[in-house]
């Protein structure tokens, strides 16, 4: 059974930096998407960004382009979001999810694409 867990969530004030991670087990993800995406109340989960584990491309939506950034480490099976000069609007859960498909298979930017995901992490934005 795939297993995600995030952590890193907080409390960063504007302009600040902070980095999520995700811990994915249960399988081997070589040909996995990993994305990443968050939602506020009231309302639609909505893509942030994506990483194909079989060949290491990325994708951000683009109010995050060039302020955000996805790594992972393969020996811990776990993929990285880097937030810099992060904004009041960055607020948000910030969820880890995972699909068993090549990123050309399918549409990595819409949530119910994704098979598996992990229970959230907070990330406020706030002075």
């Amino acid at each position: 059974q795939v297993q995600l867990v995030e952590s890193g969530g907080g409390l960063v004030q504007p302009g600040g930096s902070l980095r999520l991670s995700c811990a994915a087990s249960g399988r081997t993800f070589s040909r996995y998407v990993m994305g990443w995406f968050r939602q506020t109340p009231g309302k639609e989960r909505e893509f942030v960004a994506a990483h194909s584990w079989s060949d290491g491309s990325t994708y951000y939506t683009d109010s995050v382009k060039g302020r955000f950034t996805i790594s992972r480490d393969n020996s811990k099976n776990t993929i990285y979001l880097q937030m810099n000069s992060v904004k009041p609007e960055d607020t948000a859960v910030y969820y880890c999810a995972a699909e068993p498909r090549l990123l050309q298979y399918f549409d990595y930017t819409a949530r119910d694409e994704y098979e598996y995901w992990g229970q959230g992490t907070q990330v406020t934005v706030s002075s």
